[in-house]
């Protein structure tokens, strides 16, 4: 998998290229870009698919010891991540994190053209559901992270609701969540890193950067599962209502992680909104 150094540090990022429109598709807390798989699978025939591993625990380099590993901070990563590979009219795709919303709300990059968030952090949901408390909690305790993630190491433990239990409808692939969970387990400086993150969460910060998105001008698809235990179902409609420009599509029989519960129902979805809204001419000027 090609890297490229940020400020914070090197990011991992998979690129399928291709001319199509270009997708960029964000993770959560815990994971890697594999969450994306299946959607990618689909999406890739006519679309071009670049999905950036950010620092959020499944990462395997760790972050700089002085990065800013906060909210804002690794939405600014994200924003350079896109003016490093020079990525164009960008499609800015999240699941769970909601790290795309200060994106957007808070003109990190003039290379966003459009929004889709699935099932995601927002409005004073964060650190959001049992899972996200559960970890923002451990943050505060010296060793606190190791202690809530070892016990993972067990397969069924993965299915209560601090940890994966309701992510998904349907129980993960135990290699997916092996992957995911292995540089937070075996690699001190990567449960550094998501400690740093998880204890500078403050409900504000999203209550704030979520009305921001008021003003944000350009198309956004929200996508929600109906059945979502740790994402309130009422947030994909408020959403709709407060971006001038925003679209809802509500799927059943899933929960958060709809990439996983629903890819071929969320590709679709992705793939009409892409066709339906036209790219706006780039009025950057390049710098030398």
């Amino acid at each position: 998998m090609p890297t490229i150094d940020l400020t914070a540090g090197a990011i991992e990022y998979d690129d399928t290229g291709g001319d199509g429109p270009t997708i960029v598709l964000l993770h959560g807390l815990a994971m890697d870009g594999t969450l994306w798989r299946h959607v990618v699978q689909d999406l890739r025939r006519d679309h071009r698919c670049v999905v950036p591993t950010i620092p959020l625990g499944g990462h395997h380099r760790p972050m700089r010891p002085d990065a800013d590993l906060t909210l804002e901070g690794i939405a600014r990563l994200v924003a350079e991540f896109l003016d490093r590979l020079d990525l164009d009219d960008v499609v800015l795709v999240q699941n769970d994190w909601g790290g795309a919303i200060v994106v957007a709300g808070d003109r990190l990059t003039d290379r966003l053209d459009r929004l889709v968030l699935v099932a995601c952090e927002a409005f004073d949901n964060y650190p959001p559901g049992v899972p996200g408390k559960a970890v923002a909690l451990a943050s505060k305790v010296p060793g606190g992270i190791n202690a809530a993630l070892q016990p993972l190491r067990f397969k069924p433990l993965r299915r209560t609701p601090t940890a994966f239990g309701w992510m998904t409808k349907r129980p993960l692939p135990d290699d997916v969540i092996d992957a995911w969970l292995k540089p937070a387990l075996t690699q001190k400086a990567i449960r550094r890193d998501v400690a740093k993150y998880a204890r500078s969460a403050r409900k504000q910060q999203m209550v704030e950067a979520t009305e921001r998105l008021r003003s944000f001008d350009r198309p956004v698809l929200i996508v929600w599962a109906t059945e979502d235990r740790i994402m309130p179902p009422e947030h994909g409609r408020r959403l709709t209502d407060l971006i001038p420009d925003a679209r809802l599509v509500e799927i059943d029989d899933s929960y958060t992680l709809i990439p996983e519960d629903q890819p071929a129902r969320l590709a679709t979805a992705i793939r009409e909104f892409v066709s339906a809204t036209s790219r706006r001419p780039v009025q950057r000027e390049r710098l030398a």
